[in-house]
């Protein structure tokens, strides 16, 4: 028996079992890493330089890259460094910066992703409107809002979660620091306001969920009624990658953490949680400038001239 005051540090569950497995590991990671760094501070200097980019839509797709850069930065370092020299151990106040900024840059991926779907839904349902609802005082506010609750849920949940006595041992069944496995080791009842803070949470997730699911269902009504092709594509081609972004990160995430204990797997929860906090967050690029004309130009731009001056 052990209380969380004699715990110095975490053990977090290894990638593989083998050396060789191990490096091969390191390696995806760095090419998962290494493309989302790549591909999500393009977007942000594209947007950041493009001043024809400088519309709430491309806006918001900047905030959204730096959570996903924030929340890649989070998680992958440490994995790659525990591949890497074949160790498992992270600090304990390690673990409490990790758990606190992986919980922030996932609350406010959420909310961003709630925010950009209101604007496609004023985009297009209410576009005479657009103007005054999202104007540039507006959408700081907006952002301003998704990083400050984001903020603060990931201070109540750090701080809940440590305050908890941890007499389970100190292994971790996840690859970083997350919450439902430091619940797993701790046998303090005060328990039950954590998953109370997490029942809470959940709801706000499912909250931003029927919004985006019934914001959608009156966007495609008004694309449909659109009268030409052209028209229709476009609109299209603005809210596909949003839905597609959307639909990649709450389903694996919901399914995570909302899966009934009967499936729950090691090999499982770990697959999930690198979808969820690691492969979402380097496809988002992708998906995003796959379909957007505006934004492809600029980085191409970006990219040539930066040869350009080299």
């Amino acid at each position: 028996m052990s209380n969380s005051s004699s715990i110095s540090h975490f053990l977090l569950l290894a990638l593989a079992e083998t050396r060789q497995l191990q490096l091969l590991h390191f390696c995806l990671l760095l090419g998962i890493s290494l493309a989302a760094l790549l591909g999500n501070g393009l977007i942000i200097s594209a947007v950041a330089c493009g001043h024809h980019l400088h519309t709430p839509m491309f806006f918001f797709l900047l905030n959204l890259a730096l959570s996903d850069l924030g929340s890649i930065c989070t998680t992958v370092p440490k994995a790659m460094h525990n591949s890497l020299w074949d160790t498992s151990t992270i600090s304990y106040p390690g673990c409490a910066a990790q758990l606190f900024f992986f919980v922030f840059f996932i609350s406010a991926e959420l909310a961003l992703l709630t925010i950009m779907c209101y604007d496609r839904y004023v985009s297009i349902c209410k576009p005479l409107h657009y103007g005054t609802l999202l104007g540039s005082r507006a959408c700081a506010h907006m952002a301003a809002a998704a990083w400050a609750s984001a903020f603060l849920t990931a201070l109540m949940h750090t701080a809940n979660t440590f305050s908890l006595l941890l007499c389970h041992g100190n292994a971790l069944g996840q690859f970083f620091c997350e919450i439902p496995q430091m619940l797993k080791i701790s046998c303090s009842k005060s328990y039950l306001r954590e998953f109370g803070l997490l029942a809470v949470s959940v709801c706000l997730g499912l909250g931003c969920f029927v919004f985006i699911v019934f914001s959608y269902v009156q966007i495609f009504r008004a694309v449909l009624r659109i009268p030409s092709e052209q028209g229709r594509h476009k609109a299209f081609s603005t809210c596909l990658p949003h839905l597609a972004v959307v639909s990649l990160f709450l389903s694996t995430g919901l399914f995570a953490y909302l899966k009934p204990p009967s499936m729950s797997s090691p090999s499982l929860d770990l697959a999930l949680s690198v979808l969820y906090s690691v492969v979402t967050p380097a496809l988002n690029p992708l998906i995003y400038s796959l379909r957007n004309q505006e934004l492809k130009a600029a980085v191409w731009r970006l990219m040539t001239g930066c040869f350009q001056k080299h």
